[in-house]
């Protein structure tokens, strides 16, 4: 029997400690720094990377500045949200504290009237006000070791979930007493506290081949992780994406599609099981597909390119790159 010595989780604490050792160091480091690092794009990695950084910033002509945004020297921490802080903070050290934008911080499931620094966007056409950025990252963004290979896991569709909005309502009365899976509430003080199960690891998600990844507010937060697994994600075409480029995702190519109603959901779950090969093609593919958020310094530059752009198409700097002119 294979068994998974490590609990994933990302180090919180080392995640704040390096986040409150940044606010010590005077910020014209950082700004004199900036220019040095959008100058070391090497040419073979420079459309892959502006194609990312115009992904997340959709601006495709000049906007006015708005003077309500708030100045960067605005940002400050709060009791809550201060991984959103953290997050933006690294990337606006190295700017003007004097330039203007606007953030909001949360689960963002709509497209605001100003154009504002978000961690997630509904998926369509209009969404341009919506500029991604990467945001609540110790949370969102974690990645596993998983060791266990596909074969061995159980033929089941694992889920543990906090089950408050109606998608995610609707989807465990029709499969919590379904035989091919194993699904649990892990909040109470609802109505179907009947569903309720305690929280387990990761570890012990990572012993099913399927699992579930259905979104709350916005995108489904487990989404990177099982992606990064051996184990195969099952959720319905996503309606929200975030620095994760969700809306980029190929349907049982990346992960297992239901349809909005999850009436397939038994059909999709019997096919892959009697089709390993398939099955391990869609792991390999998702296994493929996170890589590329792995290089945390093509990571920071990207976030630096999407904020320069930003600040660019604003009128309130002009860029010494030619990327945006």
């Amino acid at each position: 029997m294979i068994v998974i010595k490590k609990n994933f989780k990302n180090n919180k604490f080392l995640y704040y400690f390096k986040g409150f050792f940044s606010l010590l160091i005077p910020k014209f480091l950082f700004k004199n720094k900036l220019q040095s690092l959008l100058i070391s794009i090497p040419d073979y990695k420079l459309d892959y990377i502006l194609k990312r950084v115009n992904y997340y910033n959709k601006l495709e002509s000049k906007i006015s500045s708005n003077k309500f945004w708030p100045k960067l020297s605005h940002l400050k921490i709060k009791k809550k949200g201060k991984t959103y802080f953290f997050d933006t903070y690294s990337i606006t050290k190295y700017f003007t504290q004097s330039l203007k934008a606007n953030f909001l911080f949360g689960d963002i499931n709509y497209v605001p009237k100003e154009v504002s620094f978000v961690k997630s966007r509904p998926i369509n056409t209009k969404n341009k006000n919506s500029i991604i950025l990467k945001l609540n990252k110790v949370r969102h963004f974690l990645y596993v070791n998983d060791i266990i290979p596909i074969e061995k896991k159980k033929d089941i569709l694992f889920g543990r979930a906090a089950v408050h909005q109606r998608q995610r309502i609707d989807f465990y009365a029709k499969y919590f007493n379904n035989p091919y899976c194993d699904l649990g509430q892990i909040n109470t003080g609802t109505k179907h506290d009947q569903w309720f199960k305690k929280k387990v690891s990761i570890d012990y998600h990572l012993k099913h081949k399927f699992i579930l990844c259905i979104e709350g507010n916005d995108v489904a937060s487990n989404l990177k992780w099982v992606m990064s697994s051996n184990s195969v994600a099952v959720m319905p075409k996503p309606k929200f994406e975030s620095w994760f480029m969700e809306a980029t995702l190929i349907p049982n190519f990346h992960y297992i599609e239901i349809k909005d109603d999850y009436s397939d959901l038994n059909d999709k779950l019997e096919y892959y099981i009697k089709n390993l090969d398939k099955l391990k093609e869609i792991s390999s593919n998702a296994n493929n597909y996170v890589n590329q958020f792995r290089d945390e310094n093509d990571e920071k530059i990207i976030s630096l390119l999407v904020m320069e752009k930003f600040f660019n198409f604003s009128g309130q700097k002009k860029s010494s790159i030619n990327f945006f002119s």
